[in-house]
Parts: structure tokens; C-alpha cells; sequence
């Protein structure tokens, strides 16, 4: 049998207009129903187009693969998750830290009282809570996979951050979102929200590699951002010192793990390496 071939151009071009449709839809609807109904949708996007993709594409290979890593308990490596969750913490720190050079307060360290937006009405916690599951199952169940096929995890990680900065671009334009609130502060924090992605791509990747290309680990990560992300009393102009710290961690990530990012032995064969191996340091 045949190897699985993946199309990674057909995924995006799929994902996003069917995503943009929803939520250009949602954008544009007056009724809060409807449009928190449109939001969903958009969100449900990557991972509907990835189990499906998986589904219908005949190949026992990718259909294994896929349930290996959703639940395949033995891939998560709790070294590295913890390392992975404590360097984010640490960069929230050192960024409120640094903050404080310009003016800022070391209030920042505290938790805020609720979160920075509701999208139409809903729960932000929930919105939260849903993007870090449903989100992880479309970009680690098919997408970053069928970048990484054809190339070293280095330049999945510049071509993913790309795409899943540009995903976001309808959000600015919905009341009530995050971005949206970002865009009434001044189109330098929606700029500086697309930088900070590309650089959060890099890391990403690497728990997601480095525990065996595991959704589980993906997703607890993710939450976890998302979860710190609103939490944290960080200012805008925080988040944009934030930045560059992420941007900083990432080329230090790169350098300390140039094997796993630069090598090409799993391009072309991504589905026969490392099916049933426990995790390594």
C-alpha cells in the first residue's frame, strides 16, 4: 500500500474560507444568538476538516495515527510538559518585569477579576476552554503534520505561525472579542498581536514534538497560554514588551534543540516514525 499522501494546501484553503465565512457572518450579524452560533462554527473549522480529512482518506495509517495522538496517554513526556508550562510562566514574569523599566506596575503580577472580553454575551472561560481543545485537534490532528511532511520542523514552525497568525484576521471585527478589543486600542496591538503568534508557533512545535506529536500535551499547553493570557493583569503595552520575550525564548528554543528542528528523517515517512515509542527526553 501506497504511503498517505497529505495536502496541506487543500486544509488551509479549506479552513479558511469556510472559517472566514462564519465568521465574516458573525462579524456582520445583529443578533447575538445567531452570531455567537456563527463563532462557534468558525471555531469548529480546523478540527471538522481534519477528522474528516482523516476519515475519508482510506488510510489506516493516518486514521491510527490520529487516535495514538488524541489519546495515547503514553506520549505525553511530563518532563517536558512541565518545562514547557514553566517557561511560559517565566516569560509572563520576566515581560512584567521589564515592564516595570517603562513605567509599569508590578501590580501585573495579580489575577484579574474576570476576563478581558465576551464574545456576544457568552462565558470567556468557556470560549477559552473550547479553542484550546477544538483548535489543538484541527492544527495538531492534520495541519502542522501536513506542513511537516514536507519539511524540517524549523520551517513548519515559520510557515504554521504565519498561517494561524492571518486564521485570526476576521476576529478583529467582531465586537467583543479579544482582537476586536485589541483594534480599539490602536492598530499597533493588533499588529502586535500577529507578531506575537509566529514566535508562540515555534513553541508550540516544540511540545508538540517533544512529546511525540501528542494532542493531549498540545492542548493542556494551549489552555494554559489562553488561561495566562487573560488572567494575568498584563497591560497592552505588556504584552507588547511580551513579544519580544516570546520572540527571544523561541530563537533560544531553536538553538538548544537544533537536532529536533532541523533534522528531515521523519519528512516523507511522518506516519512510520516513532508510532509506538514512549517519549524521550
Amino acid at each position: 500500500m501506497k504511503p498517505y499522501k497529505y495536502h496541506p494546501i487543500r486544509f488551509y484553503v479549506t479552513v479558511f474560507v469556510m472559517t472566514w465565512a462564519f465568521w465574516i457572518g458573525a462579524a456582520a450579524c445583529r443578533d447575538n444568538g445567531t452570531a455567537m452560533t456563527l463563532m462557534f462554527l468558525g471555531l469548529c473549522v480546523p478540527a471538522a476538516t481534519a477528522v474528516c480529512t482523516v476519515l475519508t482518506s482510506k488510510s489506516k495509517a493516518l486514521k491510527s495515527d490520529l487516535k495514538r495522538k488524541l489519546i495515547g496517554f503514553y506520549r505525553v513526556h511530563p518532563v517536558n510538559l512541565l518545562a514547557a508550562v514553566l517557561l511560559f510562566a517565566c516569560i509572563v514574569a520576566l515581560t512584567i518585569l521589564l515592564s516595570t523599566v517603562f513605567g509599569q506596575s508590578l501590580d501585573q503580577f495579580s489575577f484579574t477579576e474576570g476576563f478581558s472580553f465576551s464574545i456576544k454575551g457568552s462565558s470567556a472561560l468557556i470560549t477559552i476552554l473550547l479553542a484550546s481543545v477544538i483548535e489543538e485537534l484541527g492544527w495538531r490532528g492534520y495541519g502542522e503534520d501536513s506542513i511537516a511532511q514536507y519539511g524540517s520542523w524549523f520551517w513548519e514552525s515559520v510557515l504554521f505561525g504565519f498561517i494561524w497568525s492571518a486564521w485570526h484576521i476576521p476576529l478583529f471585527f467582531i465586537d467583543g472579542t479579544y482582537q476586536a478589543g485589541l483594534m480599539q486600542l490602536g492598530f499597533g496591538y493588533a499588529l502586535n498581536f500577529f507578531v506575537s503568534v509566529i514566535p508562540l508557533g515555534f513553541i508550540t512545535t516544540w511540545v508538540y514534538v517533544k512529546n511525540n506529536r501528542s494532542m493531549m500535551a498540545s492542548i493542556f499547553f494551549h489552555l494554559f497560554v489562553n488561561f495566562f493570557q487573560e488572567k494575568i493583569a498584563m497591560t497592552p503595552e505588556t504584552k507588547c514588551i511580551e513579544t519580544i520575550v516570546i520572540t527571544l525564548a523561541a530563537v533560544g528554543l531553536v538553538f538548544a534543540n537544533k537536532e529536533m528542528f532541523f533534522e528531515t528523517e521523519h519528512v516523507g515517512k511522518l506516519l512510520e516514525t516513532n508510532k509506538d515509542r514512549r517519549p524521550a527526553d
